[in-house]
């Protein structure tokens, strides 16, 4: 069994390396704020590194799962060094498809691997091992990863090249964080009109217009389940600042991008920053935005 190292156990790396233990990989993780997820995997049977030198030595694969390119250029620079000849590094967090080429440039040079394999799912989803996962990496490193992603993710799909699983996600992003863009203005616009949201989501929900998207708003606005979504406002702000850079970077006009973007960039910069800013709470800071907050 190939030896995992995890770094980033947080909301989707604890079910993640939970199933890489459930599979039988020997598991090493580290510390970084929360002890609590640290402490649930040492109890399944992982070993705790002190710092990531000694994380990297301990391991086959290791799986990365950070806020974005800066935290995983700063993980790898601290690891590479310190791996063992062969190993692979697979990135888990959405990146920018730039710098998951320079990394794998780095490593290959270096004799490792690296694949890149952004998520698809929720944290539920982590825990049950029911992840996509949307992966880049040489048919070779593609070839010896895939049982290790196996263990987590219930859809695989080979994208491409290095780099070409990120920009996959930050596509599906884009999709994503627009329909959050469009439902947020849409009940926001409904309250100013006289339209109740139970309303709303009478006519929208089942129809051609809702989707599984819609009903995170639906759980939030109608039910008022603040974790309906637990994807932050941030971390779409940052990934749709990555897409305006992919557009830039291939000449594309991305006018709709942009707009989405300083959706969420309003919303990060009038006080939604914080770690339970959610997306679906976009709808308020839209209406805060218009007075009606």
């Amino acid at each position: 069994m190939e030896r995992i190292g995890f770094v980033g156990v947080g909301l989707m790396g604890h079910g993640i390396a939970t199933n890489l233990r459930k599979a039988g990989h020997p598991l090493t993780v580290i510390a970084h704020r929360n002890r609590t997820p640290i402490d649930d995997l040492v109890g399944q049977g992982a070993t705790e590194a002190a710092t990531l030198a000694e994380l990297a030595a301990a391991s086959d694969i290791v799986h990365i799962c950070a806020p974005g390119s800066p935290q995983v250029e700063a993980i790898v620079d601290a690891m590479i060094e310190h791996l063992p000849d062969g190993a692979a590094v697979v990135d888990c967090s959405t990146s920018n498809p730039v710098s998951t080429r320079m990394l794998a440039e780095r490593l290959d040079a270096r004799g490792f691997g690296m694949a890149d394999a952004p998520l698809g799912g929720t944290p539920a989803q982590a825990e049950t091992g029911e992840l996509a996962a949307m992966v880049g990496a040489s048919d070779a490193v593609f070839a010896r990863v895939k049982p290790v992603l196996a263990t987590w993710a219930k859809s695989i799909d080979h994208v491409g090249e290095v780099g070409a699983g990120h920009t996959m996600k930050l596509l599906n992003n884009f999709l994503a964080m627009g329909y959050g863009a469009i439902y947020s203005e849409a009940l926001a616009l409904a309250d100013a009109s006289g339209i109740a949201v139970e309303t709303f989501d009478e006519v929208i929900r089942g129809s051609r217009m809702g989707c599984g998207f819609y009903e995170t708003f639906r759980s939030y606005v109608v039910d008022g389940n603040r974790e309906a979504h637990k994807f932050t406002l941030t971390n779409a702000l940052k990934d749709m600042t990555y897409l305006s850079a992919l557009a830039g970077g291939t000449g594309v006009a991305n006018p709709v991008g942009a707009a989405i973007r300083n959706s969420y960039a309003l919303a990060v910069n009038t006080g939604g920053d914080g770690p339970e800013d959610y997306v679906p709470h976009l709808r308020d800071f839209v209406a805060k935005a218009n007075g009606r907050g």
